[in-house]
């Protein structure tokens, strides 16, 4: 396996919808009563969520969009020869309001949204788009941008300069700058329709996920599932007007379960299918089409960028750089762990065998019988260690994993307006006292919120002058939520995935750059996940489990029998597992490799997909099981002909963990060079440059192959 790691666009309707035909003295009064413009004057300069309102934001980006144009203008404008300062770092600095106002939609978008919410973003979406195609199609910027390339050389620069300026250059020459006027304008026409399909996406999905539910009349199907299940169900068929019966809906701590615990088979099933079939009903929420539409114009945009397909217009700048290589090593991967797939199933059919099961294996029964045999084998299940996992209790925990790693502390604050009850926010502070970072969390599902989980900055980290402008950093989950006499109890996943995206809020938080355009996760995407996955390692240590494994009535520290059981039971159905996650990457390259005659000759998203996952596939098919339609990571987030890179980032933190494993834990000077090294650097030197300063050397995957059980 090879680890060589290798114009300006009129705003007269949008404005005269919002805030009508206004003089001066008008429009001085709007930008004093926004709050979008001007200061924040919030503690640590965070947003004014209780103030901000949707109609704000769009003078708001308005105003942006003008300032951002101002400032192009004065760089363009210059009668002086080009430098790096006024116009490298002049550029990094521009459109700052806008970029905020932006980032600030686009967070509430996702995480509260509404249908004026969602109107608004499909209405600006546009208009942002043509803006920043004026800046990278600016031919006589990218003349100075080149001028200031072709001398760098003789420059001086330190290393965080020369990246950005490789980082701007490369970024014009790849987005078009040279390109004649006609395929300027057909790439402009591509990005605005290729933003508007994303944002479009994106809605029907959130539509699907609040608007499918399975309804259960019958109490006896409702065998085999915890209590909390079964009353938050209740709970949600009241509040459809449904007294009699119980609902189950498409957010994950509803359909989890089900496939997990339900003993009622018809139930899994129809939960499976409604799940499955989302984005491809034929309904008014469908994405088969926006699906396709996506795909084509995006290899129509690598064409006229000078690329064969899309694939290889995004690996142009990762640690991967060719969709060969991708693909290798994908292949790699799904060889060691096919095998150790099917074995796992076999084993599932003998246990189902055993016990009295006398049906075929389906998708809807993988969950359910691999949990029982996990409790027969290892004998543990979620029920046994979600009484461990109250909800605060691993947070307190997790923080106090980051202290002994990195000397942080996490204090509560209740003076930070937020865009939710739900929303708790945290002064981050290293040892010396001094302030680090804000830190918010919003982790239950609810209807304006879109699933998964994910990191966000509010505010990267920068410098302004002599100042260290500090970040504001979001987590956002959609975990099981606490119900009126029990408190949120986390299964032993969802504690995974609360220390995954903490470990992306760390690496904002930590961000120590000179720019925010490399500050924090501003690094390759094949790289960003490195931080993430390699904090779910402590999730499975004992050391670290009796910080925050405790149990939510009795405050016992989780018995050492069952610390064993976890690790005995930890790379239980890895190779399921694997194998559906390189399903996903297939999927993806498999779309975004596409040329010509494969988008002329593509009539369906689902046969498309079940040639793409093949290799992969291990159950049945089963009709309109589909991928595509509810993808978001691919088509509607920065993920596209990038899936891989969660496999591909376990290789290194597999890798990098073995030095925590060498030297403990909790050493400090390990995770002083890992702080140093990775979480301080954003994307300031080439991702391998700074991991073979952590760890000395690149990485090899058999430190993954042995975590994964797949060799001694």
């Amino acid at each position: 396996m090879n680890f060589k790691f290798i114009k300006n666009a009129s705003l007269v309707i949008l404005l005269t919808t919002v805030i009508g035909a206004c003089n001066t003295e008008d429009k001085k009064d709007i930008k004093k009563s926004n709050p979008l413009l001007g200061e924040f004057t919030g503690k640590y300069g965070t947003a004014p969520f209780d103030k901000i309102k949707a109609e704000n934001f769009a003078p708001a980006i308005d105003e942006g969009l003008k300032e951002g144009r101002e400032e192009i203008a004065k760089i363009v404008d210059n009668k002086d020869e080009a430098t790096f300062e006024n116009t490298i770092e002049a550029l990094e600095s521009s459109g700052r309001l806008l970029s905020r106002t932006r980032t600030l939609l686009g967070h509430l978008n996702s995480a509260e949204t509404n249908s004026e919410i969602q109107k608004i973003q499909r209405e600006i979406s546009p208009l942002v788009t043509e803006y920043y195609n004026d800046i990278l199609l600016n031919e006589k910027l990218f003349v100075r941008i080149k001028a200031v390339y072709d001398n760098k050389e003789i420059l001086n620069l330190d290393t965080e300069q020369t990246t950005l300026l490789n980082n701007t250059y490369k970024s014009f020459a790849k987005n078009g700058a040279s390109l004649n006027g006609a395929d300027k304008d057909k790439l402009r026409e591509i990005s605005k329709e290729l933003s508007k399909l994303s944002i479009l996406f994106g809605e029907h999905t959130l539509a699907e996920t609040n608007g499918e539910f399975i309804e259960v009349k019958d109490p006896n199907e409702l065998s085999g599932l915890p209590v909390d299940v079964t009353e938050r169900a209740k709970k949600a068929a009241i509040e459809k007007g449904l007294d009699q019966s119980w609902v189950f809906t498409m957010h994950a701590p509803s359909f989890s379960p089900v496939m997990k615990y339900a003993d009622s088979r018809s139930l899994r099933e129809n939960m499976y299918k409604a799940y499955k079939s989302q984005g491809n009903r034929g309904n008014e929420n469908d994405n088969s089409q926006v699906v396709k539409d996506i795909v084509k114009l995006r290899y129509e945009k690598a064409k006229v960028l000078g690329y064969d397909n899309y694939a290889d217009l995004v690996l142009a700048d990762r640690m991967a750089d060719s969709a060969p290589q991708v693909l290798g090593f994908l292949n790699d991967i799904l060889e060691l762990a096919l095998p150790v797939a099917e074995k796992e199933k076999k084993d599932v059919e003998k246990f189902m065998k055993k016990n009295g099961a006398d049906f075929k294996l389906q998708a809807w029964d993988w969950s359910y019988f691999s949990n029982k045999l996990k409790k027969e084998k290892f004998n543990i299940n979620d029920a046994d260690l979600k009484p461990y996992f109250e909800i605060n209790n691993v947070q307190k925990g997790m923080f106090e994993i980051a202290h002994k790693l990195f000397g942080l502390t996490f204090t509560p604050m209740s003076d930070i307006a937020t865009w939710h009850k739900d929303v708790k926010v945290f002064d981050v502070r290293d040892e010396e006292g001094k302030h680090i970072a804000v830190f918010y969390t919003d982790y239950f599902p609810r209807a304006g919120k879109r699933g998964g989980a994910w990191m966000n900055s509010l505010r990267k980290q920068r410098l302004h002058g002599s100042e260290n402008i500090r970040p504001q950093v979001i987590n956002i989950c959609n975990f099981t939520p606490p119900s009126d006499d029990m408190p949120s109890l986390l299964t032993f996943r969802e504690v995974e995935t609360m220390f995954h995206e903490f470990g992306h809020g760390l690496h904002g938080m930590l961000a120590d750059t000179k720019y925010a355009q490399l500050s924090g996760t501003s690094v390759y995407k094949d790289f960003v996940e490195l931080p993430s996955q390699i904090l779910e390692n402590w999730v499975s240590e004992p050391e670290a489990l009796k910080l925050f494994a405790k149990h939510y009535k009795t405050g016992e520290i989780i018995p050492t029998e069952l610390v064993d059981k976890i690790l005995a039971s930890s790379s239980f159905n890895e190779g399921y597992g694997t194998i559906r996650q390189l399903s996903f990457g297939f999927l993806d390259m498999e779309w975004h490799s596409l040329d010509a005659d494969g988008l002329a000759n593509l009539l369906s998203v689902s046969d498309f997909e079940r040639a793409a996952m093949g290799k992969t596939v291990i159950f049945p098919e089963v009709d309109n099981d589909i991928m595509s339609t509810q993808f978001g990571h691919l088509f509607a987030g920065g993920y596209a002909a990038g899936y891989y890179s969660y496999k591909w980032a376990e290789v290194l933190d597999a890798d990098a963990f073995e030095a925590f494993k060498e030297n403990g834990i909790f050493d400090r000077a390990t995770a002083d060079s890992f702080k140093e090294h990775i979480l301080t650097k954003g994307g300031t030197e080439h991702p391998m440059t700074l991991y073979k300063r952590f760890r000395g050397a690149e990485p090899t995957p058999e430190a993954l192959a042995r975590r994964a059980g797949f060799i001694k």
